[in-house]
């Protein structure tokens, strides 16, 4: 099989780009992924994510190496391995970032991706349901909706917020990030709307364009420093090879990406040596630089029922599916959370470093049931952590998991921060409205003293988790440990281009979706202006 594109990964930003570079029908733009069709119904449903994680028929389901910063843990990191990648299994949640992160990105030399160059692609993508103003579009691709929900306890979180000093938001995606708010989501009439259901499956009846599912790729074939094909194996095992006429895009996302690139040869000469494969780009950073939002899910007991209650029973579950079913609304049409907050932890921070998300329910693992108790969480984590891990091969055979090594809390900024984070997290919960519908402290138990350092971070480092954002594994600059430039072509490599979250220099201030989106809409203009 031959086609001008041949791109690898059908998540968030491959989508796109799929759209885009087949609108031209004089172009031919093949798309492989690893997983299957997303026929899953749970996909489609927003809530459904809860059925989604932890299913090896949609989800990698990776999990880190034991982690020091984690008191040794290894964690779940859920990934997309279906049609529209992660945006099938995410919480829905859409989040820009900062446009102090894009404007970072460019100052460290990335020309073309400082805030006023990303926002037009952001506007262009999105179809919000508010209408169109300075900082949103309603003509794009991707549905972006207000919560069909609402619950009293994630209400009166917003309202507590206030009380201790936060202001409201009603745009945390408009002129400034700072304050609490409630979340807008990736959905359409109630249900989920995937870079694959707002970017492929409009364009997937075009000749042009030929989507191939279980297509696992192990492999690229590079001559004389250009990559030229493609080798994946089916469900049954045999290879297959797509030759490439013009490029090679990869966006099998920050661990999928790094890990194609070392069992290609482009990498770090001695790590590829260990695993005899040959070096064709000695490049140091693939793998490094990787980044990630760490989440402390604090959670409260209440005095009054959750949606743990409704869940909890076969009339509530039936009732719920009912109201969904019949008006597209109620729970089965919530994202990961409701409520939000950007804030700072310390006066001098010039734009918040930490982001609440809070759900009117909560759970020992979420994807693996609610507690039988009525209870809300509210989860805080760290927007730009110092701490950097990285991504190993494990093995030369491409259906080997690499390793996972994040290296959370490694640094002294990012411990603090966290600290902070609960801490005001727990001031927040004693304050009104909220402090009269807590019955106790859930976790971390009400013992912990809030002025205990140490304490507090030992909590930390044996309780939180991945908030599923994984970045910065093939970084974009300049530098000597930059992998793509800032069109994200490969260092050194012709045809072969990058585009997901793994080029992040930085990782942005927020959820991880959007921007990756983005990324495939700059990915698109970018490829297109070279061949013009």
């Amino acid at each position: 099989m031959k086609a001008d594109y041949v791109i690898v990964g059908a998540g968030s930003a491959g989508c796109v780009i799929a759209n885009r570079l087949s609108a031209d029908p004089k172009v031919s733009v093949v798309l492989l992924e690893a997983g299957p069709a997303d026929l899953n119904p749970w996909i489609h449903i927003p809530v459904g994510y809860f059925k989604t994680i932890h299913n090896p028929t949609v989800d990698w389901c990776y999990k880190t190496e034991p982690d020091q910063g984690l008191n040794g843990r290894s964690i779940d990191w859920p990934r997309g391995r279906v049609l529209g990648g992660s945006s099938s299994l995410n919480g829905l949640l859409y989040v820009r970032g900062q446009p102090q992160d894009y404007d970072r990105w460019a100052q460290m030399g990335n020309k073309g991706w400082g805030w006023e160059d990303v926002l037009p692609l952001f506007k262009r993508s999105e179809k919000n349901e508010r209408g169109a103003d300075e900082f949103h579009g309603d003509q794009g691709n991707l549905s972006v909706s207000n919560m069909r929900i609402q619950r009293p306890i994630t209400d009166a979180w917003v309202e507590a917020a206030q009380s201790a000093g936060y202001k409201f938001n009603p745009d945390y995606n408009g002129a400034d990030q700072e304050g609490v708010g409630f979340f807008q989501l990736t959905a359409k009439n109630g249900r989920r709307c995937s870079s694959a259901v707002a970017f492929l499956n409009p364009v997937k009846s075009r000749k042009n364009l030929t989507i191939i599912t279980h297509a696992q790729v192990e492999k690229l074939d590079i001559k004389d420093k250009r990559a030229v094909a493609v080798r994946y194996k089916d469900r049954s095992g045999t290879e297959h090879i797509v030759e490439a006429g013009r490029e090679i895009i990869l966006s099998g996302g920050s661990i999928n990406s790094p890990q194609l690139l070392m069992l290609s040869g482009i990498g770090e000469a001695a790590q590829l040596a260990e695993h005899g494969i040959e070096v064709v780009a000695d490049l140091q950073g693939v793998g490094k630089n990787l980044q990630d939002h760490l989440q402390a899910r604090l959670v409260y007991k209440s005095n009054e029922p959750t949606l743990n209650d409704e869940v909890g029973s076969w009339l509530g579950q039936a009732r719920i599916g009912l109201k969904y079913l019949m008006f597209r609304s109620g729970p089965m049409t919530m994202a990961a959370s409701l409520a939000t907050g950007f804030m700072k932890t310390r006066p001098e921070v010039e734009t918040p470093d930490i982001q609440f998300h809070v759900q009117p329910l909560s759970a020992e693992n979420p994807g693996r049931g609610a507690d039988k108790f009525s209870a809300f969480t509210t989860s805080v984590c760290q927007l730009r952590p110092e701490s950097r891990g990285e991504i190993r091969l494990a093995s030369a055979d491409g259906r080997t998991y690499p390793k996972i090594i994040p290296n959370y809390l490694a640094t002294e900024t990012d411990c603090r921060t966290v600290v902070a984070g609960i801490n005001i997290a727990r001031t927040i919960a004693r304050h009104a409205p909220l402090t009269s519908k807590i019955s106790t402290e859930f976790r971390p138990h009400p013992d912990l003293p809030m002025d205990d350092y140490d304490a507090t971070l030992d909590w930390a480092r044996s309780n939180t988790a991945s908030i599923y954002h994984p970045t910065g594994t093939c970084k974009m600059g300049s530098d000597k440990m930059a992998v793509v430039d800032d069109r994200l072509r490969v260092h050194g490599i012709a045809g072969l281009r990058v585009a997901d979250c793994s080029i992040m220099p930085e990782i942005v201030s927020g959820n991880t979706n959007a921007p990756a989106i983005m990324i495939g809409e700059k990915a698109s203009d970018l490829i297109l202006q070279d061949y013009r």
